[in-house]
């Protein structure tokens, strides 16, 4: 695992954005097209802000996978993560297919069936993850699943997750947030051939503490990118500011 500190975290979305559009622009030179599994949330927002705006990338041939999403929100619901990635990447830049998970599909099991079954068509290239309050991977909350080969699972959501959701201002009341999600497992996302993981804020400095300067555990889900040898973790100065490792990590800008 690469470490890499910014001082702000648009320099952080800059840095993240530079690098996985060249992992795509790769792959679309080596295999003809670039398979991408993309997370949501507020902290992606500079980072995807940055992707979309980035010049020369052939959207065309850029196939798009969605990590998670709640269980029993329509699209129209404003944390949607299905309507979060249709307004800041499909409909700004028009990827070949997006494999959106529904997740107000009537059978959720089936859902993950469904999408789970394109994602195994061929290798992921890239992954953006980012990582919990609550150090979740995905919805992978603690302790979670480290041994499951299936794609995507229907999970129940803890309430330092759900209080997370409320915190940053998707839902009105903690009782409105769903109490379980569809993700994909964290098997799975470390598939990937590589995986970018972009954590800013100050609110995420324990987790990534826990992350990086622990064992890996189930209890701190985000521990498990430590064994995927071609992740970087894309901190800000605040995110950085309570581990050890981070703090004489190479790479820093």
């Amino acid at each position: 695992m690469e470490i890499r500190v910014f001082e702000t975290k648009q320099e952080l979305g800059r840095a993240a954005a530079a690098r996985a559009a060249l992992v795509i622009a790769e792959a679309v030179a080596r295999a003809g097209r670039a398979r991408v599994i993309t997370a949501t949330g507020a902290s992606q927002f500079e980072f995807l802000d940055a992707l979309v705006a980035t010049k020369g990338l052939d959207w065309s041939k850029v196939e798009m996978f969605h990590l998670d999403e709640y269980v029993g929100i329509p699209e129209t619901h404003p944390a949607s993560f299905r309507r979060y990635l249709r307004e800041r990447i499909e409909a700004r830049v028009h990827p070949a297919a997006f494999h959106f998970l529904a997740g107000d599909a009537a059978n959720p099991t089936g859902e993950c069936r469904r999408v789970g079954a394109l994602l195994q068509h061929a290798p992921i290239d890239v992954a953006f993850v980012g990582i919990g309050e609550n150090g979740h991977l995905a919805f992978n909350d603690p302790p979670a699943d480290f041994a499951t080969e299936e794609p995507y699972l229907v999970v129940e959501l803890d309430e330092a997750c759900r209080r997370q959701q409320l915190g940053e201002g998707w839902f009105a009341t903690l009782d409105d947030v769903p109490r379980r999600a569809i993700s994909m497992s964290c098997r799975q996302i470390l598939k990937s051939g590589e995986i970018l993981c972009v954590v800013p804020d100050a609110r995420k400095a324990g987790a990534v503490r826990d992350c990086l300067d622990g064992p890996v555990s189930p209890l701190h889900p985000s521990s498990i990118l430590q064994t995927h040898s071609r992740t970087t973790l894309y901190l800000d100065r605040d995110s950085a500011a309570l581990s050890k490792r981070a703090s004489t990590a190479g790479g820093t800008a």
